[in-house]
C-alpha cells in the first residue's frame, strides 16, 4: 500500500476508534450501569457524571502505563539482570561494571559539561533576542528567524551543521563554511573539527543551542511583554539606566520564567542522543549517557549495563522534572 494511503488509512482508522470508544462507552454508562430513569434517577445521574471524566482519561491513562510506567519497571528489571546468563539475576554487577568503564564516565563527564553550557548559553541568547526583537520594528520577522530552527528534527540540524564543519582535503574546494572561512583568512590547511577532542564537544553543543534559542526567547518574550509598564516607568523617573532597567527591573521580575526555561532545556540536555548519534557517534571524546545507553544496547547487546544507564538517566532528570512541576503548580495558585 502506497505511504500515503497508509497514514490517510491510520488517521480515519484511529479517529473511528476514538469516535467510537467515547460513544459506546457513553450508552454503556448511561443506559446499563446508571440509568436516568426509576427511583433512583437522581443518584444514578450522580454517579454516572463522576464515572464519566474517568472514561475520558482512560485511553490517556492507559497509554501512559503501557508506553511508561512498563518499561521504566521492566527496565529496572533488566538492570539486575545478566543477557549472559540466561537473565538470571546479578542485583548490582551491572552497575558495578558500569561504573567500572572509563567510556561511562566519559560521558558522564561530556554529559555535565553540556549541563553547565548549553542551559546557560541558550537562556542567555535567548533572553537577549527576546529583549532586542521588542525593541525593533521587524521584530517579528527576526522571532520567526530564530525560532525556525525549532522546526528542524535534531537529526537534521546535525546533518546542517555537519555540512557547515564539513573539511575536505588540502587543495580541494571546501563546502564547509567553518573551514572555508577559515583557510580563507588563515592560509591554512582545513582541519578536522569534530575530532579535536574536548573542543569537540563545544561544536556539538553549538546545535542544541542553536535550536533551543528560539525556544528560550519566545517564552522569555512573553514573560517581558507581562511586566507591568509602571515598575518600568518609575525606574525611568528615577533616572535609571537601559541596562540598570533591564538588570535590575526586568530580569528579577521574570527569574521565575527563566529557571523554568533553564530546567526545560536542562532536561533535553540530559537526554540528548540524536546529536552526538549523527555528527560522532561518541567518538573523539564526545560520548553522553543516552548515546552510551544505545551502544550497550544495540551494539553490544548488554541489556544489563545498558538498562543501568538508563537508570542513571532516569535518576538524573526525575529531580528536576519533579521541581519543574511543583514550580508550575505553585504559580498557578
Amino acid at each position: 500500500m502506497h505511504p500515503a494511503l497508509l497514514g490517510l488509512l491510520t488517521i480515519v482508522i484511529g479517529v473511528g476508534a476514538c469516535l467510537a470508544y467515547f460513544y459506546f462507552s457513553n450508552m454503556l454508562l448511561d443506559r446499563v450501569l446508571f440509568p436516568a430513569r426509576g427511583p433512583n434517577a437522581g443518584r444514578n445521574i450522580n454517579r454516572a457524571n463522576m464515572v464519566r471524566p474517568w472514561l475520558f482519561l482512560f485511553p490517556a491513562l492507559f497509554a501512559l502505563t503501557l508506553y511508561l510506567a512498563y518499561p521504566v519497571i521492566e527496565t529496572l528489571r533488566l538492570s539486575f539482570t545478566s543477557r549472559a546468563q540466561g537473565g538470571a539475576f546479578v542485583g548490582f554487577d551491572n552497575y558495578s561494571r558500569m561504573m567500572a568503564e572509563p567510556k561511562f564516565w566519559e560521558a558522564m563527564r561530556n554529559n555535565m559539561l553540556w549541563l553547565v553550557v548549553v542551559p546557560a548559553a541558550s537562556t542567555a541568547f535567548g533572553l537577549l533576542a527576546a529583549q532586542l526583537t521588542d525593541r525593533i520594528k521587524w521584530g517579528n520577522i527576526a522571532k520567526s528567524l530564530i525560532f525556525m530552527p525549532m522546526a528542524i528534527s535534531f537529526v537534521g540540524a546535525a546533518v546542517i551543521w555537519k555540512l557547515v564543519y564539513d573539511a575536505r582535503p588540502e587543495g580541494s574546494e571546501q563546502i564547509g563554511v567553518l573551514n572555508a572561512v577559515y583557510v580563507w583568512l588563515s592560509g591554512e590547511g582545513p582541519v578536522q573539527w569534530l575530532t579535536i577532542p574536548f573542543w569537540n564537544n563545544f561544536f556539538l553543543m553549538i546545535v542544541l543551542i542553536w535550536i533551543q534559542t528560539g525556544f528560550a526567547m519566545v517564552i522569555l518574550s512573553a514573560a517581558l511583554r507581562g511586566i507591568p509598564e509602571e515598575t518600568v516607568e518609575a525606574a525611568i523617573v528615577d533616572g535609571a539606566n537601559p541596562f540598570q532597567i533591564f538588570f535590575r527591573i526586568k530580569v528579577p521580575q521574570i527569574m521565575s520564567t527563566i529557571m523554568v526555561v533553564w530546567t526545560t532545556i536542562t532536561l533535553v540536555v540530559l537526554k540528548v542522543f540524536d546529536i552526538v548519534f549523527a555528527m560522532t557517534n561518541g567518538q573523539w571524546q564526545t560520548q553522553v549517557l543516552a548515546n552510551y545507553m544505545y551502544d550497550k544496547l544495540f551494539r553490544a547487546n548488554d541489556w544489563g549495563v545498558g538498562s543501568a544507564s538508563a537508570i542513571v538517566i532516569m535518576v538524573l532528570v526525575t529531580p528536576i522534572l519533579v521541581w519543574n512541576v511543583r514550580n508550575a503548580r505553585r504559580e498557578m495558585r
